[in-house]
């Protein structure tokens, strides 16, 4: 039978990235932590952590803390249910979601269910590729991917689409782009990208050149907020989901480069596949949140590739 103490001590050392500031946390020793996560690979035959810095588990020990998490997220759902609503104590819910969704249709959606539920957000923001692997080693409970392949263990559902515009302010367009969109001009402009793996802007432009490549001169920006910033401030052009966009090219503020091509992203929800009444109604939320802010371009189920998102 499997030692929960032990595993605590595990867990605690991945979370907190170190046996220190673990130990803190669930009020032990270094010391002492450090042995129970020594006696725990004793007991399992086999070493459970890649000690570096920070500390990485190893195969065995990601399938390990995945049980223990969700074995824990069962427990804390007998307790909501058997505790009087006066004396809950607040559950930790860990969800993955990428940047652009964080900064724009997420928090609205989310907010009806964080009124009702005594939950605090550990919330893991990285690509599509991420998110998957965050929850396909249990370090969340769920993740929001562009990706519908279903995680083992867990359930997949389709909330909605988000559409991206390639965008820049009219005084940028006519100091770079006043004979139109070239491969002169796309090889000296400026363009706005949110980081190395992101592959919205080369798709865009692959869309319109049928696969042609290019030298871009390009701003590296991984934060939502200041990657909309700097396109709106004039000093590059970039893609931006509609919900960041719409507004600015209302009002004249940026201008739309091409109104006949966008690129549509559809994301999903996946979570991990047990009764769980508080993922449940995590899960409800967001579906429901989502039918209002992301199907009005919904589009198909499909398993088809899509690039990576912000």
């Amino acid at each position: 039978m499997l030692d929960y103490k032990l595993l605590e001590a595990f867990e605690a050392v991945i979370r907190e990235g170190g046996f220190d500031k673990a130990a803190g946390t669930i009020h032990l020793t270094q010391s002492a932590v450090s042995q129970r996560v020594k006696l725990l690979e004793s007991q399992m035959g086999q070493v459970l952590l890649i000690r570096r810095t920070p500390p990485k588990p190893t195969l065995a020990g990601r399938r390990l803390l995945k049980h223990y998490l969700q074995v824990k997220q069962l427990e804390n759902d007998v307790m909501q249910d058997m505790t009087p609503s006066s004396k809950r104590n607040m559950i930790p819910l860990a969800i993955a979601l990428n940047e652009d969704s964080l900064a724009t249709w997420f928090p609205p959606c989310i907010a009806p269910f964080l009124a009702a539920h005594p939950v605090v957000m550990d919330l893991r923001v990285d690509d599509q590729e991420q998110t998957h692997q965050f929850l396909s080693d249990g370090d969340v409970v769920g993740c929001i991917s562009s990706r519908a392949k279903i995680v083992q263990g867990c359930s997949v559902t389709f909330l909605g689409t988000m559409i991206y515009r390639m965008a820049a302010t009219p005084e940028f367009i006519k100091c770079w782009f006043a004979r139109g969109l070239n491969r002169d001009s796309l090889e000296k402009a400026p363009a706005v990208i949110f980081n190395r793996r992101d592959e919205l802007h080369a798709t865009m432009l692959s869309q319109l050149f049928k696969g042609d490549s290019f030298h871009i001169p390009s701003h590296y920006v991984p934060s939502s907020e200041k990657f909309a910033w700097i396109i709106a401030s004039g000093f590059g052009y970039g893609m931006l989901p509609d919900q960041q966009a719409l507004e600015m090219l209302h009002d004249g503020r940026l201008v739309d480069l091409c109104p006949n091509e966008h690129v549509r992203v559809n994301l999903y929800w996946h979570r991990w596949n047990i009764l769980s009444p508080i993922i449940d109604a995590l899960s409800k939320c967001l579906e429901q949140g989502a039918e209002k802010l992301l199907r009005e371009n919904n589009l198909e189920f499909s398993e088809n590739s899509v690039p990576s998102l912000h």
